[in-house]
């Protein structure tokens, strides 16, 4: 028997596993409530860009570091990688055509009828988001079929007031309940 350190997990047999697909993997942890982000940069031309996500978590707090997992054909990643830097905007609760917006592909998603303003460091803020988290881009780490993008926290602002966050929970929009 060997030992371990309280670091280590004690060795396991390897677990059998069963071929699972992307719907069933979806309806599960689609079970799992999220809150709505707006993760926002600025492309090689300055323009703003923005995708609608919902894998987003706070990694660590000394130093302040938060992760977003971004699609790799996104352009909003490609944007963030040669920007160096992001935003996240949380999205309050009457932002659902907000998160809609976002969530299109591509150069479908125009900024024109986007409230919102521009950082100090120029990045893209939408109005009414519950937070603002303003990032500069740490590392990109391989999460498949995703980039697990790792951002250190430069800039925050919370609204002020009593607002609920956007939530989504079994593939639709959700509230809190009192």
């Amino acid at each position: 028997m060997t030992a371990t350190t309280s670091n280590e997990l004690p060795p396991t047999a390897p677990a059998r596993s069963r071929r699972m697909t992307a719907e069933e993997i979806r309806h599960a942890l689609s079970h799992f409530a999220t809150g709505v982000t707006v993760v926002t940069s600025l492309d090689e031309e300055g323009e703003p860009v923005g995708t609608t996500a919902s894998a987003v978590s706070s990694l660590s707090l000394d130093p302040p570091l938060v992760l977003v997992c971004l699609a790799r054909t996104s352009a909003t990643l490609a944007a963030l990688r040669s920007h160096r830097a992001f935003a996240i905007n949380v999205l309050a609760s009457a932002q659902r055509e907000v998160s809609g917006h976002f969530a299109r592909s591509g150069n479908a998603a125009s900024w024109a009828e986007i409230a919102h303003r521009s950082s100090h460091g120029g990045l893209p803020l939408l109005d009414g988001a519950v937070a603002t988290l303003e990032c500069e881009l740490e590392r990109c780490v391989d999460g498949g079929d995703h980039e697990i993008v790792v951002g250190r926290l430069r800039e925050l602002e919370v609204a002020v007031g009593d607002l609920e966050p956007l939530l989504h929970f079994r593939g639709a929009y959700a509230s809190l309940a009192a």
